[in-house]
C-alpha cells in the first residue's frame, strides 16, 4: 500500500465513528424538549421578548406606540437579556471509560461522549458557547463548532485512570466533567478546588457500568485494568464484594461532599439507564441550577 493510501484508509478509520456518534447525539438531543432557557428575561440584547404594562418609573423611550395604539393601554416593549455563557467540557478518556460487563450496554466512554456532544447541541441552540479542555478547542457557537467537538471526542488516552483537565477553562464560566471518576480522589479534589477559585460554577456526572455499582462478581476471578497495567486474582469474588462496595460508597459519598463544598452539581448515571434521563438532568442543572 502506498503511502497516500495508507493516510487515506487511516482518515478515514479515524471519520468514520464521527457521523454515528453525531446522528445519535443529534437524536438524543432532539428527545429534550428545550423550554424556557434560563437567559430568556428582560434586559439587554437584540430580540425581542414580550410586551408589558408601563409602569411608574419607565421613560417615554421605552413605550411601543404601535402596540400601545392599538389598546387603551401603553406598553413597553422588552428585549431578551443576551449575555453567552461559556461551557467548557471534560470527558474522560482514559482506559476506564472502555469498560462494558455486558455486549447488550454501552461503553462508558461511548455513553459519556454522546452525553457530552448531546449537552453541546442544546446549549449550542439556547445561544450558549462551548469548548472542550486540554484540547485547544476554545468555546464557540455554531454547527462548525459541534462538528470540532466531535471529533475530538474520539480521541482516546492509554492512561488506565483519567484526571481532569483544566487547561482552557476560563475563570468564572461553567463547566462539566464526566468521567467514572475511579482514579485518584486527590485529583479530582485539586481540580474541584481549583475551578471553584476562578469562579467556575459547573456539573460532574458521575458514570458507571452497573457491575460496578452492584460488584456481582463469585468464585475465581481475575480483575484487570483495562489498560492492562494492573491484575488481580482471587478464588473467591464474593469475600471482597463489602469492602469493594463500601469503598465505593465513601467514593461517592466524597465527591457529593466536594461538588458541595464547592458549589457544583454531584449527578450519577449508570449506563445501563437511558442517556435521556442523564442529557435532561444535566440541561436542567445548567438551565435553572445555576445562579447567573
Amino acid at each position: 500500500m502506498t503511502d497516500a493510501a495508507h493516510l487515506r484508509a487511516r482518515s478515514e478509520a479515524e471519520a468514520a465513528p464521527l457521523p454515528p456518534l453525531l446522528a445519535r447525539a443529534e437524536h438524543l438531543a432532539g428527545t429534550v424538549l428545550l423550554g424556557e432557557h434560563g437567559r430568556r428575561r428582560a434586559g439587554m440584547g437584540n430580540d425581542f421578548w414580550q410586551y408589558r404594562p408601563v409602569m411608574p418609573g419607565d421613560a417615554r423611550r421605552d413605550i411601543d406606540w404601535r402596540r400601545s395604539g392599538k389598546s387603551d393601554a401603553q406598553f413597553v416593549r422588552q428585549l431578551e437579556w443576551q449575555i453567552a455563557q461559556s461551557v467548557m467540557i471534560w470527558v474522560d478518556d482514559a482506559a476506564s471509560m472502555r469498560f462494558s460487563s455486558d455486549a447488550s450496554l454501552p461503553e462508558k466512554a461511548d455513553r459519556a461522549r454522546v452525553l457530552a456532544l448531546a449537552v453541546s447541541i442544546l446549549l449550542n441552540r439556547a445561544g450558549e458557547r462551548v469548548g472542550l479542555t486540554g484540547q485547544a478547542l476554545p468555546p464557540r457557537r455554531g454547527e462548525t463548532q459541534i462538528l470540532r467537538l466531535a471529533e475530538a471526542l474520539t480521541q482516546e488516552s492509554d492512561e488506565d485512570y483519567g484526571t481532569p483537565d483544566l487547561n482552557g477553562l476560563l475563570p468564572h464560566g461553567r463547566a462539566l466533567f464526566i468521567s467514572d471518576f475511579l482514579g485518584s480522589i486527590d485529583a479530582v479534589r485539586a481540580a474541584l478546588t481549583s475551578a471553584a477559585d476562578r469562579g467556575v460554577q459547573g456539573v460532574l456526572l458521575h458514570l458507571l457500568d452497573p457491575a460496578e455499582e452492584a460488584f456481582p462478581y463469585r468464585g475465581r476471578t481475575i480483575f484487570e485494568s483495562m489498560g492492562g497495567t494492573m491484575a488481580h486474582e482471587t478464588l473467591k469474588a464474593s469475600d471482597l464484594r463489602d469492602r469493594y462496595l463500601e469503598r465505593l460508597a465513601e467514593r461517592k459519598a466524597e465527591l457529593q461532599s466536594l461538588c458541595a463544598a464547592t458549589g457544583w452539581h454531584y449527578g450519577l448515571h449508570h449506563s445501563s439507564d437511558p442517556a435521556q434521563s442523564a442529557l435532561l438532568w444535566l440541561y436542567r442543572a445548567f438551565d435553572g441550577g445555576m445562579s447567573r
